[in-house]
């Protein structure tokens, strides 16, 4: 049996976001979004979820370019005076590694983003990260921490074979086989406390390697091959204009993404091949 998770990231980044979030849910396959609480559109977001229930929410995560939940003052040594993460996730992530003071602000600031959508009234079942944050060594021990406390039950592990990917897309080699080295090796660490703690997963996560260009083209080669089991795969739909993603994502394909979800040729394919779309709860979209 496969099954299949299609998901958005940035959800509450901006209008443009939001609205491809609602219109994937109701006119394609979308069956989770990831929220981003310190974004500019978090209270669009918050009431499309509210007049949306089926839509599955996660946090996505946010400790680099975005916005901090608490005032600077309660984090000075993470976000600058206007409140704004480090736009470097190189060097940011450097930083929350080496320096053990950073420790007990980064909990702070990760347990508000948690508390922010949870206040809201919108139920948390997965975790996931802006650039991947989530599985930064010192993020994922507080996270172990965090996930059972707010009773969060899914995490993205996000790990993509390598070989499948670039059979299709052969852009960006050198960087992918580097980003596959480092999330291989995170993903190893990971997958055994989250096994401990009983918290689920995908067995393979689409979205990373191509992350911004996961076109109808693409998406229809790759579904062809998806493993057994749960797949989870992650887009960054948009609708334009909006300034806000084309500033912080110019070269992804925002429009070509809410597409590939809205396709009618990815749904027919999909229920020839028998893949059930379904969110982390196990609900079957279709």
């Amino acid at each position: 049996m496969k099954q299949l998770i299609i998901t958005s990231d940035d959800f509450g980044l901006s209008s443009g976001v939001n609205r491809a979030v609602e219109q994937a849910w109701k006119n394609g396959l979308l069956t989770s979004a990831s929220l981003m609480s310190g974004g500019a559109a978090f209270d669009e977001a918050v009431r499309i979820a509210r007049r949306n229930p089926g839509l599955q929410i996660g946090l996505h995560l946010t400790l680099v370019q975005g916005r901090g939940v608490l005032p600077p003052d309660k984090i000075p040594s993470l976000v600058d005076a206007q409140g704004n993460f480090s736009d470097n996730p190189v060097l940011a992530g450097c930083r929350y590694f080496f320096d053990r003071g950073l420790y007990c602000q980064l909990k702070r600031e990760i347990e508000a983003q948690i508390c922010r959508v949870r206040d809201a009234g919108i139920p948390l079942t997965h975790v996931d990260g802006h650039l991947n944050i989530h599985l930064h060594p010192t993020v994922f021990r507080i996270l172990l921490e965090l996930m059972p406390r707010y009773g969060i039950t899914s995490f993205r592990l996000s790990q993509e074979r390598l070989a499948h990917n670039l059979k299709f897309d052969r852009e960006r080699k050198a960087g992918k086989i580097i980003e596959d080295l480092i999330f291989s090796s995170l993903t190893d660490r990971a997958r055994p406390e989250l096994d401990r703690l009983g918290i689920s997963y995908a067995l393979e996560v689409k979205g990373m390697l191509n992350s911004g260009r996961m076109t109808e083209e693409y998406i229809l080669n790759i579904i062809e091959d998806l493993q057994e089991g749960l797949t989870e795969m992650y887009f960054h739909p948009g609708i334009l204009p909006d300034a806000e993603i084309s500033r912080r994502m110019p070269d992804y394909r925002h429009v070509e993404e809410l597409a590939a979800i809205n396709s009618t040729r990815v749904k027919q394919r999909l229920h020839e091949l028998k893949i059930n779309v379904q969110n982390y709860r196990g609900e079957i979209k279709c």
